[in-house]
């Protein structure tokens, strides 16, 4: 949230503190500043100065002048601008002054620029005079900057002063994170009760007084037929509306919080979502039809057009404000396009309310549309805010001359009370919850500046929690209060009662799988990680039937959408989309890994929890990867817990079915690695061969910490042999490995390195090309011994696979 320090010192004197020291205040009361910052941040060298002579350049737009800057010597300087003028005070840019650079259209602004000494035809110039967007400056922000041309300065503006301070640039912006408990601190004035609390400071509460006539809208009713989800509306009617544009101090105030002016109507709305939290709608009663408000769900197909021109069809879920006949407004998110404020608006009814933060919360998410207002009804607005803001609004009109206020208001409420409420509780158990003794004084102290009220009779606190302090439920809440005013340093750090002291480090599961981890990224993986939410289409998508294990999934009862409504049943589908996400990218090559948690459901619909299966998913693409790089990758993590794999032919619906295989160990189906189908592919936009695999860790647990058996150096050299074989193309890699082991006992190592298929072997055959290392044992290998070997295993390729050497 911004915060404007001159805002916050209409609340609490804060002027004469240090913007580092003010933040270390905020930090000690449980408030992050996030950034701080001031408007001029990237701006430096620029002064009043006053043109003592402007004189034309012949045949150019230009001007060379004489600029006083206070310097005891006067500068030349040529300007373009149309406004320049003898006797007028600019802001000037000295050689070595740093300003913002702007487009061609002197409005869009391109980074910043140091200003240095120069010629314009023939003429030196020793400096610039500067527009307002030159040096950061818009209408808002300081009256005349947006005109296109030179900012012209007040006559009474000091000649060498700082324009950073005449213009409000040195105006400090703190960027303040609110936390989610503390809904009542997302707005200026409710920062200021924390900064005078901590300050022990005077809180000065903006202006709230109006005066009411006796004009009535006649037959004007408000209904709220939801109140489970608008607890409160009110509304008040104000006429002679005068539309025109904002005073100065309040468009600047908005400006410097975000907000555009458009009209001082809108801009009061928008000024009091700032200043009190409290989000404020304003509808043009001559949009409204049959003289009434309806606060109501929306009917099944219902339509409404938002201000930003966008249509959403609606059902029940949301909450809608409708007049005698449509809905002119989505409650809490953004008013409708059929009942907004015009330039010849005359009769307006204010409404502010509050909604049930989940309704907003949901409706929001649903519709995909966001809003400042939504934002905060979704984190909670209390009732006390929604009367404060508007007797403001009403304060406003009247201060700022933008109408009349009537006699006709409603309040359609559940009775909630926003007055004080009474809250007991016991100091002892207060400062057992701090572990330290709280002086009794410290505590009344601290309550009575946060508004508390605090009462003490021996060991019994009353307070009374103010109605926007929804937070405050008993006890804990109250120690919570004392300690961030009383300051954590106080506490001193004990051991809890029945603590030990502990060896700590991680266990035989956590180094495994950081194992796993290393030795993947080692062999060039990037571990990535996915929400563990899918989306039902991906179980279409992949192909998966109707009876797969995979679509027995457990459905979120609030997702964030529908992409995300499923407890993942499998890690493929997001995988897939990673790497179709990263070549749409321009990113045509990778190795992704992730280890998540399947979620299997024992029945659906649930009744107790699912299993969490520790899976690994890889995938890897591009141009240079192919189906024995995946099952290099797979290799990698048997080689981690000391254990072989085996492979078989198997299905998958998304995956390539010749290029799909069963992972196996010790006779167990552990997992399966494959290339991604055409299809899939095309559905994702991939430019290159994708592939994928899972593996289901659980089933590996019981090798996790297995201790790798010590084998000697062999004392005879080793011998090495490679044979280029010519076999049917439904044999696969591991049923000719599996030969080539079992017919020789010498056998250390089998590596493909090549598969070829094309036009020198059969076009029903393909060539794989296997290196075999012999290690020997008790006496060096012969040739003869070796070519022995040789001759066994191929004897055996033939018989069981009819496989043949290649010639």
């Amino acid at each position: 949230m911004l915060v404007p320090l001159s805002w916050l010192n209409d609340y609490v004197k804060v002027d004469d503190i240090d913007a580092d020291e003010l933040e270390k205040k905020l930090f000690s009361c449980g408030f992050e500043v996030e950034e701080k910052y001031q408007i001029g941040k990237d701006i430096s060298g620029i002064v009043v100065g006053l043109v003592k002579t402007c004189e034309a350049i012949p045949d150019t737009h230009l001007h060379v002048c004489t600029v006083d800057v206070g310097a005891g010597e006067d500068y030349q300087i040529c300007c373009g601008a149309d406004n320049v003028e003898a006797g007028k005070k600019f802001p000037v840019a000295l050689p070595g002054a740093i300003v913002y650079a702007t487009a061609k259209d002197h409005v869009t602004i391109e980074g910043t620029m140091a200003i240095k000494k120069g010629k314009l035809r023939g003429y030196e110039s020793n400096g610039m005079l500067c527009s307002g967007v030159e040096i950061g400056l818009n209408e808002d922000l300081y009256p005349g900057a947006g005109y296109n041309g030179l900012l012209v300065l007040p006559d009474d503006a000091v000649v060498g002063s700082d324009v950073k301070e005449l213009t409000g640039l040195n105006e400090w912006i703190f960027d303040v994170s609110i936390t989610a408990n503390r809904p009542d601190c997302q707005s200026i004035f409710g920062l200021a009760r924390e900064v005078a609390a901590v300050l022990e400071r005077p809180l000065n509460t903006p202006a709230l007084d109006y005066t009411e006539t006796d004009v009535e809208k006649e037959g004007f009713k408000v209904s709220v037929s939801a109140q489970d989800i608008c607890p409160r509306y009110s509304a008040h009617y104000v006429y002679d509306v005068n539309i025109k544009e904002s005073p100065a101090w309040m468009r600047r105030r908005l400006a410097l919080v975000g907000n555009n002016a458009i009209s001082n109507i809108v801009d009061i709305t928008n000024y009091i979502m700032r200043e009190l939290g409290q989000p404020l709608h304003a509808f043009d009663c001559d949009y409204l039809e049959g003289n009434q408000i309806n606060v109501r769900r929306a009917n099944e197909g219902e339509k409404i057009i938002t201000l930003d021109e966008k249509e959403f069809v609606l059902n029940p879920n949301h909450l809608v404000i409708c007049d005698g006949v449509k809905p002119v407004a989505l409650a809490g998110i953004m008013g409708g396009l059929n009942s907004g404020i015009r330039d010849n608006t005359k009769e307006v009814i204010f409404e502010s309310a509050k909604f049930a933060r989940d309704n907003i919360r949901k409706s929001s998410r649903a519709l995909g549309q966001t809003s400042d207002a939504s934002q905060r009804f979704s984190k909670g607005v209390d009732e006390y805010s929604t009367v404060m803001a508007m007797k403001r609004t009403l304060h406003l009109i009247e201060e700022l001359g933008a109408g009349k206020v009537s006699k006709t208001h409603a309040d359609i409420n559940t009775g909630n009370s926003v007055e004080p409420r009474v809250m007991k509780a016991s100091i002892d158990r207060v400062n057992k919850v701090l572990g330290i003794k709280v002086p009794d004084e410290d505590i009344k102290r601290i309550l009575t500046n946060l508004d508390f009220k605090p009462e003490i009779n021996g060991d019994d606190l009353t307070i009374y929690v103010p109605a926007y302090r929804e937070d405050m439920e008993d006890y804990p809440d109250i120690a919570e209060e004392v300690i961030r005013m009383y300051g954590y340093d106080h506490v001193i750090p004990t051991f809890l009662p029945t603590a030990k002291v502990t060896i700590g480090g991680t266990n035989i599961h956590q180094k495994t799988s950081l194992k796993i981890k290393r030795a993947l990224c080692a062999a060039k993986g990037y571990e990535g990680i996915h929400y563990s939410f899918f989306s039902p289409s991906d179980l279409d998508e992949f192909g998966y039937a109707s009876d797969a294990p995979e679509r027995q999934a457990i459905r979120i009862m609030n997702p964030i959408n529908e992409e995300l409504s499923l407890m993942r049943t499998t890690l493929a589908p997001q995988m897939v989309h990673a790497m179709g996400r990263n070549q749409k990218r321009g990113n045509l090559s990778g190795r992704i890994f992730e280890i998540g948690n399947r979620f299997i459901p024992k029945a659906l619909p649930l009744t107790e929890y699912p299993d969490e299966r520790e899976t690994l998913c890889i995938g890897v693409f591009g141009k240079d990867e192919d189906f024995f790089s995946l099952k290099g990758m797979v290799e990698t993590v048997g080689d981690v817990l000391n254990i072989k794999f085996e492979y078989a032919p198997s299905n998958k619906p998304f995956l390539h079915p010749y290029q799909t295989a069963d992972i196996i160990c010790d006779g167990e189906v552990v997992g399966y690695l494959g290339r991604v189908n055409y299809e899939i592919m095309k559905e994702e936009d991939m430019r290159f061969a994708s592939y994928v695999c899972e593996i289901e860790l659980d089933k590996l647990y019981k090798y996790y910490g297995k201790a790798p058996v010590f084998k000697p150096l062999p004392k005879f050299a080793e011998e090495k042999r490679d044979l280029a074989l010519v076999m049917n193309k439904d044999i696969t890699c591991g049923q000719v490995e599996d030969v080539i082991r079992n017919s020789n006992s010498y056998i250390k190592n089998i590596e493909l390195f090549d598969v070829y298929e094309g036009n020198q072997i059969a076009e029903d055959k393909k060539s794989m090309a296997f290196s075999i290392l012999f290690t020997p044992k008790d006496e060096e290998f012969t040739t003869e011994a070796v070519d022995a070997f040789i001759k066994k295993i191929l004897k055996n390729l033939k018989n069981q696979l009819d496989i043949e050497i290649r010639s």
